[in-house]
């Protein structure tokens, strides 16, 4: 046998100069992967449980990493004008893709992808009914059902401009004043309309059928003639890394829509 003592120097020189070779190797076939940043996805709240899902299908297929931010559509605008650091944004209202366009903050106009419903959600137990046409919203203001409503922020939130835009309509803005609960998003929204903090709330279709807040109330769809479109838009910011770009096309694909009209999104016409 022989001991390590007496092991060749120059047959150990070979085995390491054989190790170093190899792993120099393998991570020069890693570098490229290893110098892709992976892409931040910035989208509006109303697509938690959609995008995840094609966003999920997507990695699968291709291999490519994202990572997943949420929030209203107006936060994240604001935080691309200052530099975030965000590849592509997938905003509730395209007006706000313009704007970023206008600031040279895009690559282009961007590109409608959905179209999105509001409608009113109520807790389990509450008192209030998942009434479309908003009647009992109504009555239940005359007679004292009703203390505290949910709607996401109408400032920069574009669910809570529709939101608005539908109870103006019916005439029932004015009233709710002092019984509004403000979500800084309509996933924020969605939460105080199910948790049973208020009576209901004006939410998103596409997250009132997600089985997680399905299961917390009922549900009843706004007449869409009540507000603006929901004309949703997304655009790639200036120098979005090929995985972003490749996600971009992704969600134009019918694999990708088939998920975001099973969450009751339209698909765009034009």
């Amino acid at each position: 046998m022989t001991s390590p003592d007496n092991v060749c120097p120059h047959g150990l020189n070979k085995l390491i100069f054989r190790w170093v070779g190899g792993a120099a190797m393998a991570l020069a076939a890693l570098a490229p992967a290893l110098a892709q940043p992976v892409p931040t996805v910035a989208a509006a709240s109303d697509l938690k449980f959609a995008i995840e899902e094609v966003a999920a299908q997507f990695e699968k297929t291709t291999g490519h990493k994202l990572r997943l931010v949420f929030g209203s559509s107006g936060n994240v605008k604001t935080q691309l004008l200052q530099g975030a650091p965000f590849h592509l944004f997938m905003s509730a209202d395209e007006h706000f893709v313009f704007e970023l366009a206008d600031a040279g903050k895009t690559e282009d106009r961007g590109r409608a992808y959905a179209v999105g419903r509001i409608g009113i959600m109520v807790p389990q137990g509450s008192p209030l009914k998942a009434d479309g046409e908003l009647k009992d919203l109504r009555a239940a203001l005359r007679d004292g059902r009703l203390r505290k409503f949910a709607i996401a922020n109408p400032a920069h939130a574009p669910y809570g401009a529709r939101a608005m835009e539908a109870l103006k309509h019916q005439h029932l803005w004015d009233d709710l004043q002092g019984k509004l609960v403000l979500g800084e998003n309509i996933s924020q929204a969605a939460q105080f309309a199910t948790s049973g903090s208020t009576q209901g709330g004006i939410i998103a279709y596409s997250l009132a059928l997600a089985p997680t807040v399905a299961r917390r109330g009922d549900f009843a769809l706004i007449p869409e003639s009540w507000h603006q479109p929901l004309k949703q838009r997304m655009v790639l910011i200036k120098g979005a890394p090929q995985a972003a770009r490749a996600f971009y096309e992704h969600l134009s694909t019918p694999a990708a829509q088939a998920i975001m009209v099973r969450y009751g999104f339209a698909m765009p016409k034009d």
